[in-house]
Order: C-alpha cells, then structure tokens, then sequence
C-alpha cells in the first residue's frame, strides 16, 4: 500500500464517519442522557463491529453477508431492539445523579449495544463491500497493511465518535436543573427510538 492510497482511505473514513448515521445518531443520545465516560464502551463496540466488517471484506464480505444473510438480519433485529429499548429507558428516566454500580454492570451492555449497532448497520457493510475497494485492493493485502489499515480506520472512526460524544456530554453540562435534564433524557430517548426504528425499518 502507497501513502496515498492510505489517506485516500482516512478521508473516506472521516467523512464516512462524520455523516449522520444510526452509530453517530446512538452516540449522541448515549452522551446526552449518560456523559462522554459511560458513552467510551459503546463507542468500542462501534469500533470492534467496523473492524470485523473490515476483516470480512478482505475474504469476501458480500459473499458472506448473502451466506448469513439471517444471522446479520438478526443481529440488526438485535441492535435495533437494544436501542428502542435504551431510548424507552431513558425517555422515562427522572433526573438524578448516575450511580456508579448502575454504570459499571451497564458497561458490557452498552459495548454490545454498539458493537450489534454496527455489525447490523446496512450503511457500514455497503461501505465496506462497495466503497472500500476503490481505495484498496483488498486481494492483495499483506499482514503488515491490514494491521495499518485497521489502526487507520479506529484511529479516524474512533477520533470522530469521541469528538461526537465528547461535544453532546459537554452540551448535556450545560443544563443541569431538574427541567433542563428531563427535557434531555426525553430529547436523547426520542433520537435513540428514532434511530433504532430507522435501522429496524432497513431490514
């Protein structure tokens, strides 16, 4: 792989990943109604989900996606239900101070609900299968460009998620009366349902 083709391939990302999505959309409502912290393990599951798309690209992801075709249809199904359900949550949540023990066993929930978000996003696998091999020639990758591609795609993918959650959890700090933070756990629960009926409805 040449530098060029290498950012060729960042800028693709970054503007892939800066295009309001189910994952950009998910990552927003997570920081309004929980902070940038407990938004970092639903962002690494956005993360894990994009590098295994990745690396089923390079061995034929739509030959794949067609053998599989149920088993991604249910992780979507997955995916989709987590977020309806998280919105629901937090649509009805009062405000009140996050409780540590909720956030630490929340934890692994969360990095699923991001990582069955991604894996079941019909956005990131027609990138992966029709974008992402006018960059690269998937066929003739090395180990060596495979492990620099992968930590080019989570550096630029991560960096715009954490810009995302970071700037929402900054905005949610701005509005701490009782009012304003029932009004953004209503905002943040309503977006998450939005999003995850717009990713139900592309099954």
């Amino acid at each position: 792989m040449t530098l060029l083709s290498i950012s060729g391939l960042a800028i693709a990302l970054f503007l892939f990943a800066l295009t309001p999505g189910p994952g950009v959309f998910a990552t927003i409502s997570k920081a309004l109604s929980s902070g940038f912290k407990n938004t970092v393990p639903f962002i690494k599951g956005i993360l894990l989900g994009d590098l295994i798309l990745f690396l089923l690209a390079i061995y034929g992801l739509a030959t794949i996606a067609e053998t599989f075709n149920a088993l991604f249809l249910l992780i979507r199904y997955l995916g989709s239900g987590y977020l309806i359900w998280l919105g629901i949550k937090f649509f009805r949540s009062p405000p009140r101070n996050v409780d540590t023990v909720t956030i630490t066993k929340s934890r692994r929930s969360s990095f699923l609900g991001g990582l069955s978000l991604t894996l079941g996003n019909p956005k990131v696998i027609i990138f992966y299968i029709s974008f992402l091999p006018t960059f690269i020639r998937l066929d003739t990758l090395s180990t060596l460009d495979v492990v620099v591609v992968s930590s080019v795609a989570t550096l630029v993918l991560g960096s715009v998620m954490l810009f995302y959650a970071y700037t929402a959890s900054w905005a949610r700090e701005l509005f701490k009366s009782t009012n304003a933070q029932k009004k953004m756990n209503r905002a943040a629960g309503t977006a998450m349902i939005g999003t995850g009926a717009l990713l139900l409805s592309k099954s």
